[in-house]
C-alpha cells in the first residue's frame, strides 16, 4: 500500500506508534513508551517526506482501537469558521471545539468523551458575539452543545457529575437575561453566564471546575476570576489571546484525562487517546505545540499522546528560546532504521522549569526510503504496465534513486510516470522528468512529472515565513538559484532577477527560508537537495526556447567572476577554492569548454595536487540538454586539436564531468577511461606528473562504484544509497 510505503516498521503490531498509544493496530495491549511525563512527538523532515502521510496512517490504523484525532493545522477551514465571529472564535477555538466534537461521537471501547471544561471556556468566551444580546450568547454557546454533552455507554451508568451543565446554563441563561440588550462583556450577562455554569453542576463538577479555572494565570485561585480573565484576554487578542486558547488547550487534555483516571474509566478505557497535528509548522500548529510543551514543562501531566510535524531538522526554532539550536543539548531523537526508541526523560535539575521547550521534545526523523523499498516502489508500478525488459527496469530504479534520494513522495511519483516510460540507452536521469503522469483524483489531462512534483514539492509547501509579495515568484527564484553554489553567486542572480522590485530577497533570507521548509543544506549548492535541484535544472533549461535561460543564467555569473579574477574568494569561503576555478565552472556549462580545457592544460605542470582538485571544483555541474557527447569525447572518439597534453586534459575533463553530474551511471567503463587518462598523463614529461598515479587509483575506485569523486553533503548522500 502506499499509504504505508516505507512506514512498516512504525505501523506494525510492535511498532514505534503501537507501544507510544500502548494498544496495537489489531486492539492488543502493549507496554507504553513513557509516561506519566509524555514528551511531544515531532515528525521532521522536508517536503516529500511522509509526515502527513504517516499522521492519516496512523489515524487509519490505530482509530478504531484507541481514540486518535487528526487535524490539519495548515487547513483553511477553522478561520473561515472563525471569521463571522472574531471576537468569540479563533482558528485556535475552532480546532479545539473540532476535535472535542469528534472524539464526543467516538465509539470504540470505553465510548465517547465530554468536555466540560473545555465547555466552561468556550462558553464564556462566547460572551465576545458581535450583538450582545442574550439570545446571541446563548446560540454561540449552542455550538458547543455535543462538546459537552456524553452519549451514554451501554451497559453501565454514566456517573456524570458534569450531566446537565450545558441545558441548565442555556436555560438559566435565557430565563435571567430575557429581553435585556447587553454589550458584549457586560458584566450582567457574564456573572448570569457563571452562575448558571455553577449552578448546574454537581459538587465534584463545581469543585472540579473552581480547580482548573482557579488556577488561570492571575486567577489566584478564583475560579470565577479565571473565567473572566480568560474571555477578557481572548478579546484583547494578541498574547493575551494566544494565552486564553492555550489554557483552552489545557482544558481539553484535562477533560481526556480525567476520562481515563476515574474508576470507571480505568475499567472501560484502553491505551493513550492521541492528537495528530499535521503541518504544525503553521502559526496554529505551533502554537498548540507550543502550549503543550509550556504546560507540561510546568509540571502539568496528562496521557495524551501529542504528534506534531516539523519541516526543519532541529524541530523549529521556536523551541529554543531565542538560542542557537547549538547552544542548547539536543533533543532526544529515534531514527526508525535503529529499531529500538531512545528512552526519554525530562532535566530535573534546579533549572529545568526555565529550559528550552526542546527539553520537552523526541523527534523521530522520517526515514528515506532503502534501495530495496525503492526497487519494490518502482516494479511494482512497472507490473501494470508492459514489461519493456530487465535493462530498462534497472535504468529506470536507477533515475528514480538518484533524482529522489529516498525521498518517498518523489519515489512514488516518478516511479508512477516511469511505469511506461522507456528510458533511452544512454539517457540522462532528468529525461524522465518529462514522463506524463495524471495524478489520482486529478481529473485532469496528463502533466510532466517535472511539473507535478514542482507544485506539490515547492508551491503547495511555501515557506511559512515567505513575505505574501513574494509568492508569486518563489518558484521562479528557486529555479534561477538552481545553478548558484554559495551566497555570493545567488546574491549575483536575485538582484538581477529581482530587479525593479521594491521588496527583495537576499541569498541569506532565501537560505533560512529553505531551511524553515525542511530542505537540506550542501556547502557546495545553494540547493541543497539533489532531487530538487535536477528537477529546478529541468525547469530552467525549459523556461525559453534552446535553454536561453539556463545560458543567460551561467553568463551573468561567469562574467561576475570574470570581473573578480586575480581576487581572493568571498570572505567567510565558498564552494570553491578560488575564483577562477568558479568562473571556469560557469564558463564549462555555458559554451567554453574549449577555453576550459586550455586553462586546464596551461596550469597542470608543477601543481597535481592543486590542479585535481580544481578539475573537481569545475566539473560539479549539470550538463544543459540536448545531445550529449561527453561520453563519446571521454573516450576520444571525438577529434580535438592540439598537443598531446592538451587532447588527454580535454577527455579527462570530460570523463570527470559524467562523474561529478551523478544523473547517469558511470560503472566499469568510465572508471577504466579515469584511470587511462591519469596514467597517460602520470608519464607525460611535466613537473609533478608522476604523482598522478595515485589519482587514477583513487578516482576510478570510486567512479566503478557510483562514488561521487568531490564529496558534498548531497552527492555523498547519494553515493551512500547506491
Amino acid at each position: 500500500m502506499c499509504e504505508d510505503l516505507g512506514f512498516e516498521r512504525l505501523l506494525g503490531e510492535g511498532g514505534f506508534f503501537a507501544r507510544l498509544l500502548g494498544r496495537s493496530p489489531s486492539g492488543a495491549g502493549r507496554e507504553p513508551l513513557y509516561g506519566p511525563d509524555l514528551p511531544v512527538v515531532l515528525l521532521t523532515g522536508g517536503p516529500g517526506m511522509g509526515k502527513g502521510r504517516l499522521l492519516r496512517a496512523v489515524r487509519d490504523r490505530f482509530a478504531t482501537k484507541v481514540p486518535v484525532i487528526y487535524l490539519d493545522c495548515g487547513s483553511l477551514v477553522y478561520a473561515d469558521r472563525a471569521e463571522p465571529e472574531p471576537g468569540a472564535r479563533s482558528a485556535a477555538t475552532e480546532v479545539l471545539a473540532e476535535a472535542a466534537r469528534r472524539l464526543a461521537g467516538w465509539q470504540g471501547t470505553g465510548g465517547s468523551f465530554a468536555f466540560p471544561r473545555l465547555f466552561a471556556g468556550l462558553a464564556m468566551i462566547a460572551t465576545g458575539v458581535t450583538e450582545g444580546t442574550p439570545e446571541a450568547v446563548a446560540a454561540e454557546v449552542e455550538r458547543y452543545e455535543e462538546v459537552a454533552q456524553r452519549q451514554r455507554l451501554r451497559g453501565l451508568g454514566t456517573g456524570d457529575f458534569w450531566r446537565g451543565a450545558l441545558r441548565g446554563a442555556l436555560r438559566n441563561l435565557l430565563t435571567t437575561l430575557s429581553g435585556q440588550a447587553l454589550d458584549p462583556l457586560a458584566a450582567s450577562v457574564t456573572n448570569a453566564l457563571l452562575d448558571a455554569l455553577f449552578a448546574s453542576l454537581a459538587p465534584r463538577g463545581r469543585s472540579e471546575l473552581e480547580r482548573i479555572y482557579g488556577a488561570y494565570p492571575g486567577a489566584g485561585g478564583q475560579p470565577r476570576h479565571g473565567l473572566r480573565d480568560l474571555a477578557h484576554d481572548f478579546q484583547a487578542g494578541g498574547e493575551e489571546r494566544e494565552l486564553a486558547e492555550s489554557f483552552l488547550f489545557r482544558a481539553l487534555r484535562e477533560d481526556l484525562e480525567a476520562a481515563y483516571a476515574g474508576a470507571l474509566g480505568w475499567l472501560s478505557r484502553v491505551g493513550r487517546p492521541a492528537v495528530l497535528l499535521d503541518r504544525a509548522e503553521t502559526p496554529l500548529g505551533e502554537q498548540l505545540l507550543r502550549a503543550v510543551l509550556t504546560d507540561r514543562r510546568g509540571g502539568q501531566r496528562d496521557r495524551v499522546v501529542v504528534v506534531g510535524t516539523a519541516r526543519r531538522a532541529d524541530g523549529g526554532a521556536f523551541l529554543y528560546g531565542g538560542l542557537p539550536p547549538r547552544d542548547v543539548p539536543a533533543p532526544a531523537e529515534f531514527r526508525p532504521a535503529d529499531g529500538v526508541p531512545p528512552t526519554w526523560s525530562r532535566r530535573t535539575d534546579p533549572g529545568a522549569d526555565r529550559a528550552p521547550l526542546a527539553d520537552g521534545v523526541l523527534l523521530l526523523r522520517m526515514p528515506l526510503l532503502t534501495g530495496d523499498q525503492l526497487r519494490r516502489e518502482t516494479e511494482r508500478r512497472q507490473r501494470r504496465a508492459e514489461p519493456e525488459g530487465g535493462t530498462n527496469r534497472r535504468r529506470t530504479d536507477s533515475a528514480v534513486a538518484r533524482l529522489s534520494g529516498g525521498r518517498p513522495h518523489t519515489v512514488i511519483r516518478l516511479a508512477a510516470a516511469a511505469a511506461a516510460f522507456r528510458m533511452p540507452a544512454d539517457a540522462n536521469d532528468r529525461d524522465i522528468l518529462d514522463a506524463p503522469l495524471r495524478t489520482p483524483g486529478d481529473g485532469g489531462p496528463e502533466r510532466p512529472v517535472a511539473d507535478v512534483l514542482l507544485r506539490e514539492l515547492v508551491l503547495e509547501q511555501l515557506p511559512v515565513r515567505l513575505p505574501a509579495e513574494h509568492h508569486d515568484h518563489w518558484l521562479d527564484l528557486l529555479t534561477h538559484l538552481s545553478v548558484a553554489h554559495d551566497t555570493e553567486c545567488a546574491d549575483v542572480l536575485l538582484r538581477h532577477h529581482q530587479s525593479g522590485r521594491v521588496h527583495r530577497l537576499t541569498a541569506h533570507t532565501v537560505a533560512q527560508l529553505l531551511t524553515d521548509t525542511g530542505w537540506p543544506a550542501c556547502e557546495r549548492h545553494f540547493i541543497g537537495d539533489f532531487g530538487l535541484r535536477q528537477l529546478l535544472v529541468h525547469r530552467l533549461y525549459g523556461l525559453r526556447p534552446d535553454g536561453a535561460a539556463w545560458y543567460a543564467d551561467h553568463h551573468l555569473l561567469r562574467d561576475h567572476y570574470t570581473a573578480r579574477t586575480g581576487q581572493e574568494p568571498a570572505p567567510g569561503g565558498g564552494a570553491f577554492r578560488s575564483v577562477m576555478a568558479h568562473r571556469m565552472n560557469h564558463h564549462l556549462v555555458s559554451g567554453g569548454v574549449d577555453d576550459v580545457v586550455r586553462h586546464l592544460a596551461g596550469t597542470l605542470p608543477g601543481r597535481p595536487h592543486e590542479w585535481c582538485a580544481e578539475l573537481l571544483e569545475i566539473a560539479q555541474a549539470p550538463y544543459p540538454g540536448g545531445a550529449d557527447t561527453r561520453r563519446e569525447r571521454a573516450q576520444g572518439l571525438v577529434a580535438v586539436d592540439g598537443p598531446a597534453l592538451r587532447r588527454t586534459v580535454d577527455q579527462l575533463l570530460h570523463a570527470v564531468w559524467l562523474c561529478e553530474e551523478r544523473t547517469r551511471p558511470t560503472g566499469r567503463q568510465t572508471a577504466r577511461t579515469l584511470a587511462k587518462l591519469l596514467d597517460l598523463l602520470s608519464i607525460m614529461e611535466f613537473d609533478g606528473a608522476g604523482e598522478l598515479g595515485r589519482t587514477a587509483t583513487d578516482w576510478s575506485a570510486l567512479a566503478e562504484n557510483e562514488q561521487p569523486l568531490l564529496r558534498c553533503a548531497c552527492t555523498d548522500q547519494l553515493g551512500r544509497r547506491r
